[in-house]
């Protein structure tokens, strides 16, 4: 892999950013630890392991064509120590000191001549749990594909990719014509004739779903004062499990509806009035076929409105088990989310000077991101230091106050909330809500026992 060209939305996230407004993702792993496992160890491991990784070894670059495009290279001079850094935190409380960095460090974008991502090692003075904060740059990686690439640091997954070894010849190809023959130009011609056809359908679903009154999400809404916030909350997920065989739907749905009572509280609380029109969450949906290599970010999403003036729990989550069943029967081609399929049809030119409008326009379409990130089931460790929990953290759109990523690993679902550090300091309080009201949903459902 030396050089590759950016996919559509590929390069649109990577000129929609700007100082204050990063696109990158990260996460934030917390580990327990092992005796006679030194934190200097543990840095050296993290960074062979990285390293050893070839998407973590590319960087951008312009190119002549396609005009406005841009493409992954081989760093050659690549050096590992640039990206992985250690942190020694300050004593505490080890989950409070180290989410309040994550949010710091968070703020920072990524630099654009290296390879755009980083991993930072965050261990107290003595013994005691650490973690891994790690960013990637959403040019480099959506949920899917910073699992895939993320997981090579762990034990199990690096041991796995250590036994391939042995390099594959491939067959050569003889040479041919850059010329289309007649057949090929005639595909291609009906093929282009297809993509127009198809972004003008998605692009007029896209202006449908788009709003002109924006009073009513003031809460969720901010000026961006280019500084974040993160809090973390964790469920139980057979709790979830519970819900949903109660009432129905998926567990997804479940998470959806505590997120929308979580925000009434947590508005509620505030003082401030519910809004007169509910909030929208622009909920991603993968489109990467199963089987698939993760190679190009591969990303719609649905548009879902939280019932946040629903004072019954359960009937909040009726009402999202409905809109999200409404939104699975249209397809991910329709609504706001629709936007990232569009951007898969523009040229590259496009994306570099349209990218500062489409990040304006963000508010217009959604109020707040609400993302599920999928993780491995099998139990994971670094350096034989066993992970305990991986908080998702999701990049914030121009204009917006919050963004929220869930994960379920070790029987939990964990939830990173990502803010505006001035828009929204009262973050904490939002993270206790989320666990409060699974816990008041799950009060109220009846009980159904799980299947044998």
């Amino acid at each position: 892999m030396s050089t590759e060209l950016l996919a559509p939305l590929d390069l649109a996230f990577w000129h929609l950013e700007s100082d204050t407004h990063p696109m990158h993702l990260g996460a934030l792993a917390v580990f327990d630890p092992v005796p006679g496992v030194a934190a200097r160890d543990l840095l050296e491991l993290l960074g062979a392991r990285a390293a050893a990784i070839p998407r973590l070894r590319m960087r951008v670059r312009d190119v002549l064509l396609p005009v406005g495009g841009a493409a992954w290279f081989t760093d050659k001079e690549f050096d590992v120590h640039r990206h992985v850094k250690r942190v020694v935190l300050a004593g505490g409380d080890f989950m409070e000191e180290a989410t309040r960095l994550a949010g710091e460090l968070m703020e920072r974008p990524l630099g654009r001549g290296l390879p755009p991502w980083q991993m930072y090692l965050l261990d107290s003075p003595g013994e005691g749990p650490f973690a891994v904060l790690v960013k990637l740059h959403h040019a480099l990686a959506d949920g899917m594909r910073a699992v895939a690439i993320g997981a090579g640091i762990f034990d199990q997954i690096a041991s796995a990719g250590a036994g391939r070894g042995t390099v594959r010849r491939r067959t050569p190809v003889p040479p041919r014509s850059w010329l289309p023959g007649p057949y090929e130009a005639a595909g291609m011609a009906m093929g282009r004739l297809g993509d127009v056809g198809r972004a003008l359908g998605v692009g007029a679903s896209v202006v449908r779903a788009s709003r002109l009154d924006l009073r009513a999400t003031t809460a969720l809404t901010a000026r961006s004062s280019g500084t974040r916030r993160l809090a973390t909350a964790e469920l139980d997920a057979e709790t979830v499990q519970r819900v949903r065989r109660a009432e129905g739907g998926t567990a997804n749905d479940v998470l959806l509806a505590v997120v929308a009572g979580a925000l009434r509280r947590w508005m509620l609380e505030r003082g401030e009035p519910l809004p007169g029109a509910e909030p929208r969450a622009l909920v991603p949906v993968s489109r990467r076929r199963p089987g698939k290599a993760a190679t190009a970010n591969r990303l719609s999403a649905y548009l879902l409105g939280l019932p946040v003036g629903e004072p019954d729990a359960r009937e909040r989550l009726r009402l999202v088990r409905t809109g999200m069943d409404r939104n699975k029967a249209a397809g991910p081609l329709r609504g706001a989310g629709a936007v990232a399929v569009l951007a898969d049809q523009l040229p590259a030119l496009a994306h570099r000077f349209g990218a500062p409008l489409a990040g304006n326009a963000a508010r217009v379409l959604f109020d707040i991101l609400v993302t599920s990130v999928p993780l491995p089931r099998s139990a994971l460790s670094l350096g034989g230091c066993p992970l305990r929990a991986v908080y998702p953290m999701a990049p914030l759109a121009r204009g917006q106050a919050l963004a929220v990523a869930l994960s379920t690993y070790g029987g939990r679902v964990q939830v990173g909330l990502v803010a505006d550090g001035k828009a929204l300091p009262d973050l904490g309080r939002l993270a206790s809500a989320v666990r409060e009201e699974l816990h008041d949903l799950h009060a109220l459902v009846p009980t159904v026992p799980a299947p044998a």
